[in-house]
C-alpha cells in the first residue's frame, strides 16, 4: 500500500484499452469514445484480440505485446475470468498501472483446482510491481488533463473538488447530480472491489501531488483502518473532507464482519472515526453536496448561535423547529440590537426578539438593512435569511439587493428563497455569487448544523490538552503484563474478577473493597472483615468474559447474592451459588467467590465503561449509563484510543449520562473531570497492554465519594493493532547531558503545547529564522496542534525534557522529522535553546532521529539549512550528512541515506524528485 506508479493513473501520457471493440454495449468502445469525446491529448490503442485494424478510429492490436510501446495506463474491460492472465501479460510488457473495469459476483471463488480470481490477480500484481485499480470501478476522470478513462454516462466539468468512492454506480450519479448544481471536480474515481490500490493511496495521492479544495469520499468498508485513519487525518488538516457511507444498517451492511463486543450498531464506530480524523460525515448524497456548498463558501464560525431573519413568522418558525430539534442554538440580541429592533417604524410581529419578523410588506432595502443590524451583533455566529416572494419584495430584487450589500454583513449569510417560480432565479442569483442557498428553511438549518458540526471535529483534530500524569509505574505495568503471560501459559482468555481488581489497581482506578474466597469457610471468615450488607458473587468461566448478558442476560442474576447478613448466610451463600453452577453450567470450572458491601446510595448513579475490540478499527473506548438498563437504554457511545482529557470529554459529552450528571450532580464539573481522567487511564491501559481484548467496569458506580468499579471483567486476544498509533512508551529513554543533568528524550505529545510555548518564547530572533526561514514572533493555536498533534506512523519528533527543582519539566530542545507516505524521505528539522549551546544536545536528537528512521525502514533523510547556519552546518558533517548549496533556494541541503532501496521504483525514487 503505497502511492508507487499512481501518477501513471492520474496524468498517463498513452492509455491502451483492453477488450475494446465497435458493438454497441462494449465497455471498452464506452471508455474509446469517452476518450475521445473529452480530448485526451496523449496516444490511444486499442486491444482485442479478434485483431480489428481500429475500433472507433482508434489503432487496434490483438494482442498486448504488440503495442508499439508500452502505455503509460492500460484500462482493462475483457472478462473477469481474463484478466489475470490479462494483468500478467501487461506486466511482464512493463506496464506500471492497469485500471480494471470489468467485475463480476465470483472474485473469490476457488474453482477447477485454481485460486480465487481475487488472489490470481493480485499474484500477478505482485510478480511484475504493476499497480491494479479495480476490479469493478467505474474509472478514473481528470478533467484537467482531459482524461475520461470511465464508462461515465457524459462529461465532467473542471473544478477543485475530488470524488473519491467505492461504488461505480454511485459515482455515475454524483456525476449526474454534480452536473445539475453546476459543480465540477478535479478528480473523480471510484475504486470498486479493488486488490491492490486502496482508497486511502489515492487520498494520499491526491493530499501530496493534487491542488484540490475538497474531498468527497464514498465508503461502502475499509480494509486497513490505521492506513485510512493516517491518510484522512492527514488530508483533513489541509483541505475540506467530506464523507458519507453506506451500510449504516445491519441489513445494508455487506462486510459480513463479527459483531463488535458491547457495541449494539457498529455505524457509531465509522461515526467516531470520522470525527477523530476531522471528517465531516453526512446522511445522503444531496446533504453532500449542501455540506460542500456551505462549507467551500463560509468563514469558519465561532460558536454555534444562529438568527433568522425572515419576512414571515411562519418560514422562521419551520427554521427554529428544525434548529431546536437538531440540538442547535438560537441567538440571544444584545440589549443595543434589542433596542434597535424595537423602534416605532419597525414593522416586526416579535419586537426585539429572535426570529427577526419584518412582515411580508418589507421592501429588499428594509431587508438588508435589517440583516446588517442583526449580523452586528456579537452573540451572532451566522444569520438565515428566509424569504417567501411579495408584490412588495420580489425574491430576485431582494436577493440582489443581498448581494450588492453583503460585504457590510459581518457574519455568515445563509438564504432560503421559497418557491418554485420567482424563487428559482433568486437561488441561481445567490449560487452565482458565492452565498449558500436552500430550496426550504429546514435544509438550511441542516447545512448550518453540519458546519456546527464540522467545527467541532476540526477542533478535536488540533486539540491541545492539558497534560495528565501517567496512573501507574513503569514496575505495576511490567507486573500486570507478567499476571497477562501468566494467565495465557494457562490456556486461558479470561481472567478471574480478582486478577482483573489487581490489573485496574495498578492504573489507580477504584475498586470497590472486596474479598476473594474458594470456601463457604473463607467466606464466613472473610465476612467478619467486612462492614454492613454483603454481595457475593460466583465467579465462573462463564461470567468473567466482558459484555457478556448481551447473549446470555440469565448468568448475571444467577451468579449473584444480595444483602447477605452474618457470617452463617455468607458460608450458605457459597453453597447454594457453586450447586446452582454445578446444576446450570456444569461445563464451567467455578475460579472463586467475590464477597463486597452492598454499594447503595441515594446520590449514586450507575455507569459503565470499558474497553472492547473491533474486527476492523481495533481497541474502542466505551462510556455510558450502565448497569443492567445497559442495552434497553442504548446510551452507550464510542471513541478511539489514544484518549487526552478533551476527546474524553467529548465522549462523554455524547452520552446521556452527561445530562443526568449537569442535572442533578452537587459538582458536575468535578465528575465529568474524574470520568474524563478515568476515560484516560483506560486509553492507557489499552495502549499498554495490546493483548487486553475487553475490560468492562458494570456497574462503576458514581457518588459525592468518587467513582467505584463494582463488577469488573477482562479477557485476552492477539496483540491489537490500532486505527490511530498510541503514544510510543517504548520510545522514551533518560540520559546524562555533558553539565551533569540528567534529560528525558520522548516523543512528543498533544498535551506539550504549554512546553512548546515556553520554549519558543526562549528562543533568540536568530534561532527562530534559522528553524523557520523567517522571523515568527508568536505560535497560534494551529501552530501549536501541528507541532504536537502528530501521526506518529507519518511523523515523529522528539523533545529533550529537564525537570525543574521547583517543580514542572522544561523543554531544551526538539528534532522531528515528516515521512512521504511512501516512507522513502524523510525531511528533518531541529532546534535547541540558545542558553544550552554546547552541551551536545543537538548531537543527542540527531542521533536519537537517526536511529528510530533506520529502525522503520526509511531509506533517506533531507533537510535544508540556511548558508549562515555554521554550527547547524558543522554538526550535520559531523553526523555524515552529504552537504550541497541549493542555488534555487539558496540554502544548503542535508542528505543522509539511512537504508538501501529493495526495489527499482524505490531507487528511482531517490534519484527523482518527483513523486511516483
Amino acid at each position: 500500500m503505497s502511492t508507487r506508479f499512481l501518477h501513471h493513473f492520474f496524468s498517463p501520457r498513452s492509455v491502451a484499452v483492453i477488450g475494446a471493440s465497435e458493438k454497441p454495449h462494449s465497455m471498452g468502445g464506452i471508455v474509446i469514445r469517452n476518450l475521445l469525446e473529452g480530448r485526451f491529448p496523449g496516444t490511444l490503442w486499442a486491444v482485442n484480440p479478434k485483431g480489428y485494424d481500429s475500433v472507433h478510429g482508434v489503432d487496434a492490436v490483438a494482442r498486448v505485446h504488440q503495442l508499439p510501446r508500452v502505455p503509460d495506463l492500460a484500462v482493462v474491460c475483457a472478462p473477469i475470468v481474463r484478466v489475470p492472465r490479462v494483468i500478467a501479460e501487461l506486466g511482464r510488457f512493463g506496464v506500471r498501472a492497469a485500471l480494471v473495469l470489468s467485475g463480476g459476483a465470483n472474485l473469490d471463488e476457488a474453482r477447477d483446482g485454481e485460486a480465487s480470481i481475487r488472489a490470481r490477480m493480485l499474484a500477478a500484481a505482485r510478480e511484475s510491481g504493476i499497480r491494479v485499480l479495480g476490479p469493478g470501478c467505474m474509472g478514473l476522470i481528470v478533467p484537467g488533463r482531459r482524461l475520461n478513462a470511465s464508462y461515465a454516462s457524459q462529461p465532467v466539468q473542471k473544478g477543485r473538488v475530488a470524488y473519491l468512492g467505492q461504488s461505480g454506480m454511485l459515482g455515475n450519479a454524483m456525476i449526474d447530480w454534480a452536473a445539475g448544481r453546476d459543480i465540477g471536480f478535479s478528480h473523480l474515481l471510484t475504486v470498486g472491489d479493488s486488490v491492490d490500490v486502496l482508497l486511502p493511496d489515492m487520498i494520499d495521492f491526491l493530499n501530496q501531488f493534487a491542488p484540490t479544495q475538497a474531498l468527497m469520499l464514498h465508503l461502502e468498508h475499509i480494509h486497513d483502518a490505521q492506513h485510512f485513519m493516517t491518510a484522512v487525518r492527514e488530508a483533513s488538516r489541509h483541505r475540506l473532507v467530506l464523507a458519507i457511507k453506506s451500510g449504516r444498517t445491519a441489513a445494508s451492511d455487506i462486510a459480513n464482519l463479527p459483531p463488535t463486543p458491547g457495541i449494539a450498531h457498529r455505524d457509531q464506530i465509522f461515526d467516531a472515526a470520522f470525527a477523530r480524523a476531522g471528517v465531516l460525515r453526512v446522511d445522503d448524497s444531496d446533504e453532500l453536496f449542501d455540506a460542500l456548498e456551505t462549507l467551500s463558501r463560509m468563514r469558519p464560525l465561532k460558536r454555534d448561535r444562529l438568527a433568522v431573519v425572515s419576512n414571515g413568522l411562519g418560514p422562521a418558525m419551520l427554521a427554529i423547529d428544525k434548529l431546536i430539534s437538531a440540538g442547535g442554538r438560537l441567538a440571544t440580541f444584545s440589549e443595543a440590537t434589542y433596542h434597535a429592533l424595537c423602534r416605532d417604524d419597525m414593522d416586526i410581529s416579535k419586537p426585539g426578539e429572535n426570529p427577526v419578523d419584518i412582515g411580508g410588506n418589507a421592501t429588499p432595502e428594509r431587508f438588508t438593512e435589517i440583516i446588517e443590524l442583526v449580523a452586528a451583533d456579537p452573540g451572532v455566529d451566522a444569520v438565515l435569511v428566509v424569504h417567501a416572494p411579495t408584490r412588495m419584495a420580489p425574491s430576485l430584487d431582494t436577493a440582489q439587493a443581498l448581494i450588492a450589500a453583503r460585504q457590510r454583513f459581518r457574519r455568515n449569510l445563509l438564504t432560503s428563497w421559497m418557491g418554485l417560480g420567482e424563487a428559482l432565479a433568486a437561488r441561481q442569483a445567490c449560487h452565482e455569487a458565492g452565498i449558500p442557498t436552500y430550496l426550504s428553511p429546514e435544509k438550511a438549518v441542516k447545512a448550518f448544523m453540519l458546519m456546527v458540526n464540522y467545527q467541532r471535529v476540526q477542533k478535536l483534530l488540533q486539540e491541545t490538552p492539558p497534560s495528565l500524569p501517567f496512573a501507574t509505574t513503569r514496575e505495576s505495568r511490567a507486573a500486570c503484563r507478567t499476571l497477562i503471560e501468566r494467565v495465557k501459559n494457562e490456556q486461558r482468555e479470561c481472567l478471574s474478577h480478582s486478577e482483573t481488581a489487581r490489573v485496574l489497581a495498578a492504573y489507580g482506578i477504584p475498586v470497590a473493597e472486596s474479598r476473594y474466597v474458594t470456601t463457604p469457610e473463607q467466606a464466613a471468615e472473610a465476612s467478619c472483615t467486612l462492614a454492613g450488607p454483603l454481595a457475593l458473587k460466583v465467579v465462573h468461566d462463564g461470567n468473567c468474559r466482558p459484555f457478556r448478558y448481551r447473549q446470555h442476560p440469565h448468568k448475571l442474576s444467577a451468579g449473584l447474592l444480595q444483602d447477605l447478613e452474618g457470617p452463617e448466610r455468607v458460608a450458605e451463600g457459597v453453597t447454594r451459588l457453586g450447586d446452582k453452577v454445578a446444576e446450570k453450567f456444569p461445563a464451567f470450572t467455578v475460579r472463586e467467590y467475590c464477597l463486597q458491601p452492598m454499594q447503595r446510595g441515594k446520590h449514586s448513579m450507575q455507569l459503565c465503561a470499558g474497553i472492547t475490540r473491533d474486527p476492523v478499527f481495533g481497541p474502542l473506548i466505551v462510556f455510558g449509563i450502565g448497569g443492567y438498563k445497559v442495552n434497553i437504554l442504548a446510551d452507550r457511545q464510542v471513541a478511539l484510543p489514544p484518549l487526552n482529557m478533551s476527546l474524553a470529554a467529548d465522549l462523554v459529552g455524547r452520552t446521556h449520562a452527561a445530562r443526568l450528571i449537569r442535572e442533578h450532580s452537587s459538582d458536575p464539573e468535578r465528575d465529568l473531570t474524574r470520568i474524563g481522567e478515568l476515560l484516560v487511564t483506560l486509553s492507557q491501559i489499552a495502549s499498554d497492554l495490546t493483548e487486553l481484548r475487553g475490560l468492562e467496569l458494570n456497574p462503576l458506580v458514581l457518588n459525592r465519594d468518587g467513582m467505584l468499579a463494582v463488577d469488573f471483567a477482562m479477557d485476552l486476544g492477539a496483540p491489537a493493532r490500532f486505527a490511530i498509533m498510541p503514544y510510543p512508551e517504548e520510545l522514551r529513554e533518560w540520559v546524562t547531558l555533558n553539565n551533569g543533568w540528567e534529560v528525558e528524550v520522548r516523543p512528543i505529545r498533544a498535551e506539550d503545547a504549554p512546553l512548546i510555548t515556553g520554549f519558543h518564547q526562549r528562543l533568540s530572533e536568530e534561532s527562530i529564522r534559522f528553524r523557520y526561514f523567517h522571523h515568527k514572533a508568536d505560535l497560534t493555536q494551529r501552530d501549536l496542534s501541528l507541532l504536537s498533534h502528530i501521526n506518529y506512523d507519518r511523523q515523529m519528533a522528539f523533545i529533550a525534557e529537564h525537570p525543574l527543582p521547583e517543580g514542572g519539566k522544561e523543554m531544551l530542545g526538539v528534532v522531528r522529522v515528516w515521512n512521504d507516505a511512501d516512507n522513502i524521505r524523510t525531511e528533518f528539522s531541529i532546534i535547541v535553546r540558545d542558553d544550552l549551546q554546547g552541551l551536545g544536545i543537538g548531537s543527542l536528537l540527531m542521533d536519537k532521529m537517526i536511529r528510530y528512521c533506520r529502525s522503520v525502514g526509511t531509506l533517506e533523510m533531507i533537510g535544508k539549512i540556511m548558508v549562515d547556519n555554521r554550527p547547524m552546518r558543522a554538526l550535520m558533517a559531523h553526523l555524515g550528512f552529504r552537504l550541497s548549496y541549493n542555488m534555487e533556494e539558496e540554502v544548503m541541503d542535508a542528505v543522509l541515506r539511512l537504508n538501501e532501496p529493495e526495489s527499482d521504483w524505490q531507487r528511482l525514487r531517490l534519484e527523482s524528485s518527483v513523486a511516483g
